[in-house]
């Protein structure tokens, strides 16, 4: 155990986020007798969960998306909802009695004056001082929207995928939905439940689609299985499994990848669990068309040449992790804003930062983040151990 008598240890670790990934680690931290502060922006945890779609379901099983320290409860069902994940999140800190300040965000994240621990500047002029730092702001930050020639024209309704809530304002209408990920796929499977009129879905690379589960095997189980096996024999019997359980969709516009799954995975491209779109493509009520290039007054411009008018344009087109102004000094980022480590190891050129919910692993974020965690807290007791050796000497 840590010795608060040390001045060094009396400084908490600083937690950025208080979404999943942030209160698990800081969970994590508090079993090993770690102090840890949780500061979120919002004003209440697991502030992105409470935005997303309501139909919105975990692709991974209860079991495997518990965070440390706790169980989901059974009556949350298999795939557990939106909501239910929200008040699970609520419960966790909670039951764990976790120190969480909310309303404050913090805007940059620098080395103390002293070199011995981290300096984190927040809203309303604070300056907080701390011995260690994770950032656990989420892989789904800001809102990615491509800059589409001719956009600023478009006379229709566009919105991205994270202010849809739910299918009621779009029924009856012609709705075009932009990419082909989890999110753009059940969006339009919920839009054409919902009863819009027609429901487009635009598709730049074609997915490889599982289905959650099969003969009750969970997709989430093989993918852990095969996260360490040769990329080749993975995408080999991706695809085996994927003719005898995926039908060809070619004649309806959406054939078969032909990179590999795991492949594709490596590339940072997440196969789609299918809820309900294998169904809505076979019936026709769900169109897959061509990319989105450009767009011209009420029209949209797609890859093959041809032209729609759609009264809706919803974009799943992703998001950015959005760290530069936070961390971009650090040289602690790739060259696509990801940072360079997660989990219990932390950059050589930044000794105590630590990351955790930047990875979109086919295992599962959630059980990723919950691993991340433990090494994390493991990773911080033993690093303040250290010091109070060395000081003891």
């Amino acid at each position: 155990m840590p010795d608060d008598s040390d001045p060094a240890n009396t400084l908490p670790v600083y937690v950025i986020g208080a979404g999943p990934g942030g209160l698990a680690v800081a969970a994590a931290l508090r079993e090993q007798g770690v102090r840890a502060v949780v500061l979120e922006k919002s004003d209440a945890v697991g502030a992105s969960w409470r935005r997303h779609y309501e139909r919105l379901r975990l692709h991974t099983t209860r079991r495997m998306s518990a965070l440390p320290g706790l169980r989901i409860p059974r009556s949350s069902g298999r795939w557990v909802p939106r909501a239910q994940l929200v008040r699970y999140l609520e419960k966790y800190a909670e039951h764990h009695g976790l120190d969480i300040v909310t309303r404050v965000e913090v805007t940059r994240v620098e080395r103390s004056p002293d070199g011995t621990g981290w300096l984190l500047r927040a809203t309303g002029g604070r300056e907080l001082t701390g011995r260690a730092v994770v950032v656990a702001t989420g892989y789904n930050h800001t809102p990615r929207l491509p800059s589409w020639p001719g956009l600023a024209s478009y006379g229709g309704e566009l919105l991205h995928a994270g202010e849809y809530r739910n299918a009621g304002p779009y029924a009856g209408k012609d709705v075009l939905v932009v990419g082909a990920g989890n999110t753009g796929a059940e969006i339009a499977v919920d839009l054409v439940e919902g009863g819009a009129a027609r429901v487009r879905l635009a598709v730049r690379t074609v997915p490889h689609i599982v289905r959650r589960s099969t003969l009750g095997w969970p997709a989430q189980a093989n993918a852990v299985l095969v996260r360490r096996l040769p990329v080749r024999l993975v995408d080999r019997a991706a695809g085996a499994l994927a003719r005898l359980s995926v039908p060809d969709l070619s004649a309806k516009g959406l054939p078969r990848p032909e990179t590999g799954l795991y492949s594709r995975v490596r590339e940072g491209a997440i196969p789609v669990q299918d809820v309900g779109l294998i169904k809505a493509v076979r019936e026709g009520r769900v169109e897959p068309v061509a990319a989105v290039e450009s767009f011209e007054a009420d029209k949209v411009v797609l890859a093959d040449g041809s032209r729609i008018t759609p009264e809706v344009v919803i974009a799943a087109t992703g998001y950015r992790r959005a760290l530069e102004d936070l961390l971009g000094h650090l040289d602690v980022l790739d060259e696509r804003g990801r940072p360079v480590t997660h989990g219990g190891r932390t950059p050589e050129q930044a000794r105590g930062l630590y990351f955790t919910g930047f990875t979109n692993p086919i295992s599962g974020n959630l059980r990723e983040m919950a691993i991340d965690a433990r090494k994390i807290a493991k990773a911080l007791s033993r690093r303040s151990r250290q010091g109070l050796s060395r000081r003891s000497r």
